[in-house]
């Protein structure tokens, strides 16, 4: 089940579902368009390391766009700082974006009850296209959760991206024990 334009604002009066900032026109039947913000990060050294912490290089997208290009992955961060205090958010690419052969997530589409920050894209491209700081870049979508949530992200001591950022982070994957 997923919350409906009228269920999603009901979530926003309560305070369950933080948008900033908001603007109604970007609320679709059934879900919020996000925008890509102005920075963009890439990671130093071609070659990464699960193990170690990978630098990143962040870039501020000039006024004319940037062109992305194919094979490379590009970390961007949405305009918008969310949370989300009673649902499950998904972010998922807009079909217009699609369209132009971008992804904005590898992996990381599902976010956690309790999160509350920027969303961080895994952006990458099929052939070289122009973006925009602003363009609408993808939606969220919300599902209730049922039964009690017991550990919320934003109280989780293992919870590696709670401090609130509006440029991309980088993986943590290195703090994880392996």
């Amino acid at each position: 089940m997923i919350l409906s334009d009228q269920s999603i604002l009901e979530e926003i009066e309560k305070g369950t579902i933080v948008i900033e900032p908001y603007d109604r026109k970007n609320l679709g039947s059934n879900s919020y368009d996000i925008h890509l913000g102005k920075y963009l990060a890439i990671y130093n050294d071609t070659m990464l390391d699960a193990r170690k912490h990978n630098q990143v290089t962040h870039f501020e997208i000039p006024d004319d766009g940037y062109v992305l290009q194919p094979n490379m992955l590009y970390l961007g961060v949405t305009m918008e700082y969310t949370e989300t205090h009673a649902h499950v958010p998904f972010l998922e690419g807009k079909s217009s974006t699609g369209r132009l052969g971008i992804n904005i997530h590898a992996t990381a589409g599902k976010g956690d009850v309790g999160f509350c920050n920027a969303w961080t894209l895994e952006i990458s491209c099929v052939h070289p296209v122009r973006i925009y700081a602003g363009m609408p870049i993808g939606q969220l979508i919300y599902f209730p959760v049922v039964g009690e949530v017991i550990n919320k992200y934003s109280h989780k001591s293992s919870a590696k991206y709670n401090e609130r950022n509006m440029k991309p982070l980088e993986s943590m994957m290195w703090k994880n024990e392996f």
